[in-house]
């Protein structure tokens, strides 16, 4: 199924575009010009759940407290902590790789593959960060993957984020480790602005998409 989803937006209150998730405003991200990032709220029979840290879950904080206080949010990479720690009480986790550098109020941490209950996974993904982690929900119609900024869309194209802090070795075996993966969108946490935060995708073009990445990693470019 493709498509894409999650129009960057001004407007402060959620954007809901498929069963069970919803979208925060977006915020511009400080040292990139016309780059937004925001967060996403799964609901979920089993609790809800915050996936990445911006300024819009303070934002819509109202708005995601009415569909049931979250559990947790998850936090991909330690960059997102760039941001002042979110107006509403949610307990905070992000890998113990990054912990050390996530200048938020952390509640726990995690370390390895995972999943919370049978729908949500958490999928370790070194080498943007040394603890970057992507999350794989799966909503019963949709599954979705939330990459962090470990996969960035520019003008349609699935770019790596290397830093002078990124391994470009773990780089590449973690984005080899997804070829196999099942998901069908893909939404991470920051989006050209005025472009998608959300791309539909098969299994094929997924899969093709994460090889050109790969070569290029390979080849010695940085994205």
């Amino acid at each position: 199924m493709s498509g894409n989803l999650f129009a960057s937006s001004g407007d402060a209150s959620l954007q809901s575009s498929i069963r069970g998730l919803h979208a925060t405003p977006t915020a511009p991200l400080p040292f990139l010009r016309g780059v937004v990032v925001r967060s996403f709220v799964l609901e979920r029979a089993r609790g809800n759940v915050i996936v990445y840290h911006s300024p819009g879950i303070t934002a819509a904080a109202q708005e995601i407290l009415r569909l049931g206080r979250p559990e947790r949010l998850l936090v991909n990479h330690w960059h997102e902590a760039m941001f002042d720690p979110p107006y509403l009480d949610v307990p905070i986790f992000v890998h113990q790789h990054d912990r050390g550098r996530t200048d938020l109020p952390i509640a726990g941490i995690f370390s390895k593959r995972e999943k919370i209950a049978d729908d949500l996974e958490i999928i370790p993904t070194p080498g943007h960060t040394s603890g970057a982690t992507m999350f794989l929900w799966d909503n019963g119609e949709r599954r979705v993957l939330f990459p962090g900024d470990s996969i960035w869309v520019e003008k349609g194209e699935w770019k790596a984020v290397l830093l002078g802090e990124s391994d470009r070795e773990a780089y590449i075996d973690s984005l080899s480790s997804l070829m196999d993966l099942d998901f069908d969108l893909l939404v991470p946490w920051a989006s050209e602005e005025g472009r998608f935060h959300g791309y539909g995708i098969t299994r094929a073009q997924a899969r093709s998409k994460l090889q050109r990445i790969v070569d290029r990693l390979r080849a010695g470019e940085d994205g």
